[in-house]
């Protein structure tokens, strides 16, 4: 008898502390189920999942960027890095996160929809409790990033999470392949998040970059498709395992098997050793 009032007296508790607008209005039923594991369709290493990486993304650059995309392309082929920066494990930032090479879990609560990413350290956070932009915001490679979900059929059911993400800083860049984004950091990412009509395991998401690097804004349709498994294998992922960049200034280098600096360029010159006699 006493564990049952026990038991009684947590849940009135556990009610009690809920705000009033989860109280009244979080029914998941509401929202499209997208539970599970969900793991993207095409090439998780290009912006534009659909096209060919490297030049064949036709980005829309603005020759500043354009030269500054070819020059980067060139270095990568001699063997360096270019102008993607994940290579030190760092976070791949908005808009590249949205490419999803990891597996991808989805999590609607009243306030807030989490997007875990099995990369780095990709995971997001996105408002959904009505809140307007702060007057102050300190700049992440995530950024900030506010939703709305919303019914577009009016059958009393959310169907569409729009996102809009601000506040973002550097270095980011859209892929793998070094598509370069404004230095001035004011890129905005807005997307529309909708399960296939056709087929309740396929994910979309139509993503648009605003940014002073493009001519217009961009817009892609990357595609995810959930893994039928119930329960299905989570890999754990630590970028810093094995990794054997070195960056030194500002220039990379490789520890080769034995332990020892290396180059990745043909007739790299040795890092600065003012502080070795």
């Amino acid at each position: 008898m006493l564990r049952k009032n026990l038991i009684a007296a947590a849940a009135l508790v556990a009610v009690t502390y809920l705000t009033p607008a989860a109280a009244q209005i979080f029914d998941l039923s509401q929202y499209p189920n997208l539970k599970g594991q969900w793991r993207v369709v095409g090439g998780p290493m290009r912006f534009d999942t659909n096209k060919p990486w490297g030049a064949g993304q036709q980005a829309p650059l603005i020759p500043k960027y354009q030269a500054i995309f070819e020059a980067n392309v060139t270095d990568q082929l001699a063997g360096g890095q270019g102008t993607t920066p994940t290579f030190t494990c760092i976070s791949p930032g908005m808009p590249r996160v949205t490419n999803s090479y990891g597996q991808v879990e989805i999590v609607v609560t009243p306030d807030t929809t989490h997007i875990l990413v099995q990369h780095i350290h990709d995971n997001r956070r996105i408002f959904t409790d009505g809140r307007d932009w702060p007057a102050e915001t300190e700049p992440t490679l995530l950024g900030y990033s506010i939703g709305k979900w919303i019914d577009t059929d009016g059958d009393g059911r959310y169907d569409v999470l729009e996102v809009e993400t601000r506040g973002m800083k550097g270095p980011r860049a859209f892929d793998s392949s070094g598509i370069p984004l404004a230095d001035d950091n004011q890129t905005v990412v807005k997307e529309r998040y909708y399960l296939d009509k056709g087929d309740s395991n396929v994910l979309h998401n139509e993503v648009t970059v605003i940014d002073h690097a493009l001519t217009r804004p961009w817009t892609v349709v990357k595609s995810l498709r959930r893994e039928p498994s119930s329960r299905p294998y989570w890999r754990e992922v630590n970028c810093n395992e094995n990794n054997y960049h070195v960056m030194i200034g500002k220039d990379a280098y490789m520890l080769s098997a034995e332990g020892f600096l290396m180059p990745t360029k043909k007739d790299q010159a040795p890092p600065d050793l003012r502080y070795f006699k």
